[in-house]
């Protein structure tokens, strides 16, 4: 079967317009450019728009005319401003682009949009700007967490035990997803053995940014290397694989397209 034109940047002027009649769904995917371990391309947009794609293509071929806006590389600021080469944009200017972004589609009658998140950083910010959007003109965009989704999908495809182990920054989800998405961009040679009890502060780390007082969560301000040795967190990454990603991305592309067909339904 041909595969349709699904990405914006590839339909030409005249066809966008005649799109825009219909009004399909506009899948926005964001990402980030960052560490994620020594052995994955600091590119973890790339995923994101992969995921995207292969939604957009998944939901047209079921009848939901889905197209894919250009993928926005850099994620909100938060703990990874260590990284040599890194780009990251401050909230209040991700907060800027992305009501931008929002605003041009919506202007022309563009209501079923999709924000495809594949960044931690972005969720405060993205909730802010569909929240202003909302009340000013009651249009829900929902926003899909990529990330999150796969984590709460893991135990169910790779066994609990697996899924808590290898589940983690520089690990699973994403290095399983990249080995199956982008398999050419996976440095395995480069996977690191790392002490994963971690501590910053004198204290044990829970995730980015928490350390544990005898059992209470306290948030201190620490950047990632300090809580991620090279880009990798709690997670064993030598516990990926590319069977796993296949599967995750599996799930994410069904669910993407159960959402695009409720956002459809919505705005009927």
């Amino acid at each position: 079967m041909t595969k349709a034109t699904v990405h914006m940047a590839r339909l030409t002027a005249a066809e966008m317009r005649e799109a825009v009649v219909r009004n399909p769904v506009i899948l926005l995917p964001l990402g980030s450019f960052e560490d994620q371990g020594p052995h994955m391309p600091m590119g973890d947009y790339l995923l994101a728009d992969a995921v995207a794609e292969r939604i957009a293509q998944e939901a047209t071929q079921a009848g939901h005319e889905t197209y894919v806006a250009p993928v926005l590389p850099f994620g909100g600021a938060d703990f990874f401003g260590y990284m040599p080469g890194g780009i990251a944009l401050s909230q209040t200017t991700l907060q800027a682009v992305l009501s931008d972004m929002l605003e041009s589609l919506l202007r022309h009658g563009l209501t079923r949009l999709v924000i495809l998140n594949g960044h931690g950083g972005n969720c405060t910010m993205i909730h802010d700007v569909t929240h202003s959007i909302m009340r000013k003109s009651g249009v829900i965009i929902p926003s899909f967490y990529l990330w999150r989704v796969a984590a709460t999908i893991m135990p169910h495809i790779m066994g609990k035990e697996k899924a808590a182990l290898s589940g983690g920054h520089g690990a699973n989800p994403l290095t399983s997803i990249g080995m199956h998405l982008l398999p050419e961009c996976i440095k395995p040679e480069r996977l690191i053995t790392l002490d994963l009890e971690k501590t910053a502060w004198g204290l044990k780390v829970v995730d980015f940014g928490t350390v544990d007082l005898n059992g209470v969560p306290v948030s201190i301000p620490l950047e990632g290397d300090s809580t991620a040795t090279h880009g990798v967190g709690k997670g064993n990454p030598h516990l990926c694989s590319a069977e796993d990603g296949e599967r995750l991305t599996a799930k994410l592309v069904e669910y993407g397209v159960q959402l695009v067909e409720h956002v459809i339904k919505k705005a009927s």
